[in-house]
């Protein structure tokens, strides 16, 4: 019980000490100006997503994938694929659904 109480004790004294710091630091980025990278709809959202069975997804079995179920029903998106698009636009067990990464 002691050493959990020791290792608390140092996690918050180094939380205070990085607080502390980025208080000391920090800049004021309010008025910086806003600047667009990609132009507007550079990245296509899946809109029309197609599934399936795992089996035949050539996934790895530790593969990251982000996995929504409504009304006992389960859509699993891939993130190697969502790194592309970021958004699906998907109906699961009945509701529209937005999935972003």
């Amino acid at each position: 019980m002691k050493n959990y109480m020791l290792i608390l004790l140092l996690l918050l004294a180094t939380t205070a000490c990085a607080s502390a710091e980025d208080t000391e630091n920090s800049e004021d980025y309010s008025n910086d100006e806003i600047r667009t990278v990609l132009p507007f709809d550079a990245i296509p959202a899946i809109t029309e997503p197609q599934f399936v069975s795992a089996d035949a997804a050539k996934l790895d079995a530790d593969a990251p994938v982000i996995g929504v179920t409504f009304n006992a029903e389960s859509h699993a998106y891939s993130l190697y694929l969502l790194n592309g698009h970021e958004i699906v636009n998907d109906v699961v067990g009945g509701m529209n659904i937005a999935t972003t990464w």
